[in-house]
């Protein structure tokens, strides 16, 4: 069932297949984030199968959405069933780190003062 986001605040969907399980890391940054920020609602999204990736534009598990803007993918990223990589601070990991999260739902919240 689809409800749509809540006025004034950022939709920010994380979307994930269960093959891979770097998807679990970044559900657990998000649920932190929903815990500081009241502006915020977190929305989990599964994706099954190769017609899902295409049909939303899936560049790998985990990809997380703000209103339907994916905060990391360069716009030629590859869409597919796929684990994603991220370039964290320490090296390349399969989400990003909290930090990284919380600066780029903070540049959507309030992207004059970031």
């Amino acid at each position: 069932m689809y409800l749509p986001p809540i006025v004034g605040c950022v939709e920010i969907t994380l979307l994930y297949f269960d093959d891979c399980p770097s998807w679990v890391e970044a559900d657990r940054h998000l649920n932190q984030l929903d815990a500081e920020l009241d502006d915020i609602v977190i929305v989990r999204q599964r994706v099954e199968n190769p017609e899902d990736a295409e049909r939303l534009r899936f560049r790998g598990s985990p990809s997380i959405l703000a209103d339907g803007d994916d905060l990391f993918a360069a716009a030629d990223a590859p869409v597919g069933l796929s684990c994603r990589i991220y370039q964290t601070p320490t090296g390349p990991a399969g989400s990003p780190t909290l930090d990284q999260l919380r600066a780029a739902i903070a540049n959507r919240l309030a992207p004059d003062q970031a």
